[in-house]
């Protein structure tokens, strides 16, 4: 609760920042919005989308019979549309995640913009891993294909290029996570062409990403 995160940051935060957020978090309750959606362009197709998603790793690796753990996610994916979200973000990875998603989205799915990646070693097996991530979302195409973690990204992005000719993927992108590996997406950035999304760790705790997050900008 507030007064754990209050132990945890009172050394680095101070007591007014964090009455803000108590009163913030007092104010908010389901199915209502004390303020419009805040709101960012995907620069390549103008796409305009919530600047807060919906995460999947750990929270929806469940299994498909555990009824219980799957009416609980059905209900945070209720509420999350109800609340003007659409991004929802998966991977092979995440174990069931893509699976339990498959299962408990509303169709049809006007309002989802949908995200997941290829997380391979293998560059032969990426549209393998790809078709099947479609099929376990039980999507025609995805709204978002991204390179996991970089892992062989070299043999990955001319099959991501690929499928966004062939209108698999309405937009590709890159991904790194906890600070990792941001002087490869430097040269990524500056030498690849026809990337349309960066996803990277960027929070009060960890700027590190603001450098690279000008470069794409100015991409």
């Amino acid at each position: 609760g507030l007064s754990r995160r209050w132990r945890c940051y009172k050394g680095t935060m101070k007591r007014r920042d964090m009455l803000t957020i108590a009163a913030s978090a007092a104010a908010w309750r389901p199915g209502h919005a004390a303020e419009p959606l805040l709101t960012r362009v995907i620069p390549s197709s103008a796409e305009r989308l919530p600047a807060v998603g919906l995460g999947t790793w750990l929270t929806f690796h469940v299994a498909l019979g555990n009824a219980p753990a799957m009416a609980q996610r059905r209900l945070v994916l209720e509420r999350f549309f109800a609340g003007g979200g659409r991004v929802i973000d998966s991977s092979p990875m995440y174990a069931q995640a893509e699976a339990v998603l498959g299962e408990l989205l509303p169709r049809p799915e006007a309002r989802l913009f949908s995200a997941t990646k290829v997380w391979t070693p293998l560059g032969a097996y990426g549209p393998t891993q790809m078709r099947r991530s479609l099929a376990l979302w039980k999507l025609p195409r995805v709204d978002l294909m991204q390179i996991h973690n970089l892992l062989s990204w070299q043999a990955h992005l001319p099959t991501l290029r690929e499928w966004k000719a062939q209108g698999l993927a309405r937009h590709i992108g890159i991904t790194t996570s906890h600070g990792r590996d941001h002087d490869l997406v430097k040269r990524i950035l500056e030498t690849e062409r026809g990337i349309d999304v960066l996803q990277i760790t960027y929070n009060p705790a960890d700027r590190s990403a603001e450098p690279l997050l000008e470069l794409a900008a100015s991409k």
